[in-house]
């Protein structure tokens, strides 16, 4: 409602544009008032359910740092709407788009709450953008046996990744970081990586059912994953993984916010003052900042999430940047190739250690938990893991032996998709051998995934989101 009576007024704003000037009237600033007072009024209902509680504890987590173990306020516990960060994003690109005049204004606010809250997307996304996905919600969708199929298939493969290695990975994680004060240092790193996989399993395997199922109704999504642990470096992590979040960060925050009047003030007295390069940089380093702190506070009120999902990354991006310059003298001058294959396998493990060290923020209960396992694991050894073995972390030797069996089948498949679709290919093949591969998987689902007391595979990590 919020989001369509401010693109009413955004419209109608720009329809009297000469009547308002006439008057004495600036539309301009006008419609810049009904921008912001949309997207406070959206950003107030998102904060005010599901952020209260971090400036709550915040307040009371100084408070203990001095010494008070007084409790200034107390939490609010209330149930959060299904999807909330999610719809509230794509509303406001709306409002922005129409704002900016990229995208028409949707007059009918049945159609606008069918975009909205358009049910597969509400529970991990992706976000959508209306000017590009909007439109296909108000078309007539016929039923297209190639769209079912193949829209069925990549609910199976979602289903997989789900069923088969993330409920199992979810194990050993809850094992190691339930009771980490129990485990050498090496078992944090072991648990840490499979926490890793769990996540992009859970979170890409969401993503294959809801695009798959989107798919199967004739509506095409945009994807939100594009096989993000063969990134090179953290940037191209960031374009991997959570595609949409990404984009929509950088179109309504950081492009924005470099353009306000404060940056370019900004810039130009850093650029007179450092010169043309440096002074641009720091600008926009400065800009990144507060698009990584909105990053990790968009995952949850907590300061483990800035951390671990925002501002870590940010200090990784700025290292890569302000050092450049002299890796690439050092690669030069030791005469090593660029695209040598030893040099991007040794860059890939690089960004994937990396960001595993933020995972550990992620997961852990909190900050200073965070802490005490990096530290841990900083002085960790591989005999630890040699001498304690893996069978008291959750799994028997059968369920280990099928977990490391579909992770190869998962590392096969990424590798065959950076050479094309695999569907296209297996539809290629002959019948025989497409049914075979199809009944193989769905068995293999429905034989090896986790199911019954305690395991539900309608719960998903970043719903909580």
């Amino acid at each position: 409602m919020i989001s369509h009576l401010g693109s009413h007024f955004i419209v109608k704003t720009e329809n009297k544009r000469e009547e308002l000037k006439g008057k004495g009237k600036n539309p301009d600033v006008i419609k810049r008032y009904i921008l912001w007072v949309t997207i406070s009024g959206i950003l107030l209902f998102l904060i005010i359910i599901k952020y209260i509680n971090f400036a709550v504890n915040t307040v009371n987590g100084i408070g203990s740092l001095f010494g008070n173990n007084t409790v200034f306020f107390h939490s609010f516990n209330w149930l959060v709407p299904l999807g909330i960060s999610y719809y509230s994003l794509s509303l406001i690109g709306y409002v922005a788009d129409v704002y900016y005049g990229i995208a028409e204004q949707e007059k009918n606010l049945g159609k606008l709450t069918v975009y909205g809250m358009y049910f597969p997307v509400m529970i991990s996304g992706p976000i959508l953008k209306y000017r590009e996905d909007g439109e296909q919600f108000f078309q007539p969708h016929f039923l297209n046996y190639r769209h079912v199929t193949r829209g069925m298939q990549r609910m199976l493969w979602g289903f997989f990744k789900k069923l088969i290695i993330s409920e199992r990975m979810a194990v050993i994680v809850n094992t190691v970081y339930g009771n980490y004060l129990d485990f050498p240092g090496g078992y944090i790193w072991i648990g840490t990586i499979c926490f890793a996989f769990q996540l992009y399993t859970d979170f890409s395997g969401c993503m294959d059912i809801v695009l798959g199922m989107s798919e199967t109704f004739g509506i095409r999504l945009p994807e939100n994953f594009e096989r993000p642990f063969f990134s090179e470096n953290i940037s191209e992590y960031w374009r991997r993984w959570h595609i949409t979040l990404g984009i929509w960060m950088k179109e309504y925050v950081f492009y924005p916010l470099l353009r306000t009047s404060l940056f370019v003030k900004m810039g130009k007295k850093l650029r007179k003052r450092f010169g043309k390069k440096w002074g641009k940089q720091l600008t926009t380093f400065t800009a990144m900042f507060f698009l990584w702190f909105t990053v990790g506070i968009w995952h949850g009120g907590n300061w483990k999430y800035i951390i671990g999902s925002g501002l870590l990354h940010w200090f990784y991006i700025v290292c890569g940047e302000i050092t450049a310059p002299w890796t690439g003298k050092i690669m030069n001058t030791l005469h090593i190739k660029t695209e040598s294959t030893g040099l991007r396998i040794f860059r890939i493990f690089r960004t994937f250690f990396l960001v595993n060290i933020g995972f550990v923020f992620f997961r852990a209960a909190g900050v200073l938990d965070a802490l005490k396992m990096l530290r841990a694991a900083a002085v960790s050894n591989a005999g630890e893991i040699m001498s304690g073995g893996f069978l008291h972390l959750g799994l028997d030797w059968i369920e280990i032996v099928i977990s490391a069996a579909a992770l190869f089948l998962l590392l096969l498949i990424s590798i065959m998709q950076g050479k094309g679709s695999v569907r296209d290919r297996i539809a290629g093949k002959k019948l025989f051998q497409r049914w075979v591969i199809w009944y193989a998987l769905l068995f293999m689902v429905i034989l090896l995934g986790y199911y019954g007391p305690g395991y539900s595979a309608a719960e998903f990590i970043y719903q909580g989101f």
